[in-house]
């Protein structure tokens, strides 16, 4: 497919599924995505080993028929969360407020902003966390999040203005990534980061789901420049159309010795936070690549 090819096709889709009624195009959505999940064996067998690490903690067997009802709806999960995130941006901001809630931690967030240091909310790939994004910014909150960067470059710019017509800042993932947080961070804001996969490769290396893996270092090394303060959250889907998110208390990132000894210190606490939120809704844990051995 050619870049423009690529681009007319992301749009048009952008463009339907801001008009088709909600309860038709989600329920497509999820339709669809099962069913590519049940031919991508690729795909499926990446996703099947990461839930089978959630739902395996403290089970000492699960049967296979069990784990791929957890898959099936994980995929379901992916599908609904692609076409939520297209419906976003044509929906007004009242409904967005009315149909989301914070759960549980939302006094962190405002005890965060009164430090006048920023805040860090490290996510997993866990329901949809634009819709957070878009209600943090309802409570004048805001939020800036990093991207990976989309070929070609006009496919990424359109991503950039529908996310940035919800509420939601985006910067992509490259050299000038870091700086332009750190500055967030200095004017007292918020920034939002997934992080439960090390995309670039210079992660750090912590025990998740009972396995060695490596996590991104972002959230930990900039709360410890910064005393910004992180805390981790997860935005589910449901009940209903609703969604609804949990925050957790801060996690404590003091320096204490060597950067990078303090970094690997507090990004495994960070990986304990993230597989408690995972926990809850293991079947809403759409990560589709590779995470542990086996996968």
């Amino acid at each position: 497919m050619s870049d423009r090819s690529k681009v007319t096709l992301f749009k048009t889709l952008g463009a339907v599924m801001e008009r088709l009624p909600e309860r038709f195009d989600v329920s497509l959505a999820k339709r669809l995505a099962k069913l590519v999940g049940r031919r991508s064996k690729g795909a499926r067998k990446n996703l099947r080993t990461n839930v089978a690490h959630a739902l395996r903690v403290g089970v000492e067997e699960l049967d296979d028929r069990t784990l791929e009802h957890f898959v099936d709806r994980a995929f379901e999960s992916y599908g609904q969360y692609w076409a939520e995130g297209a419906k976003l941006p044509g929906i007004k901001p009242e409904r967005v407020f009315g149909r989301f809630r914070i759960g549980e931690g939302l006094e962190y967030l405002y005890d965060a902003k009164a430090t006048g240091r920023g805040t860090i909310i490290a996510l997993p790939h866990i329901g949809s966390w634009e819709w957070g994004g878009s209600y943090l910014n309802s409570l004048g909150l805001g939020m800036t999040a990093v991207a990976e960067d989309l070929e070609p470059p006009e496919l990424f710019a359109w991503f950039k203005e529908k996310r940035e017509s919800i509420g939601i800042r985006i910067e992509p993932l490259d050299e000038h990534a870091g700086s332009v947080l750190l500055e967030k961070l200095k004017e007292g804001g918020v920034i939002g980061l997934l992080c439960d996969r090390d995309i670039q490769g210079n992660g750090i290396e912590v025990e998740f789901f009972g396995e060695r893996v490596r996590l991104p270092a972002g959230p930990a090394t900039l709360a410890l420049r910064t005393g910004a303060t992180l805390v981790a959250a997860a935005c589910y889907s449901g009940p209903g159309r609703d969604h609804f998110a949990v925050i957790t208390p801060p996690i404590a990132a003091e320096r204490l010795g060597r950067l990078r000894s303090d970094v690997t210190r507090v990004t495994q606490t960070l990986a304990v936070e993230l597989e408690g939120l995972i926990r809850r809704a293991p079947e809403q844990w759409h990560v589709l690549q590779p995470r542990f051995d086996g996968a």
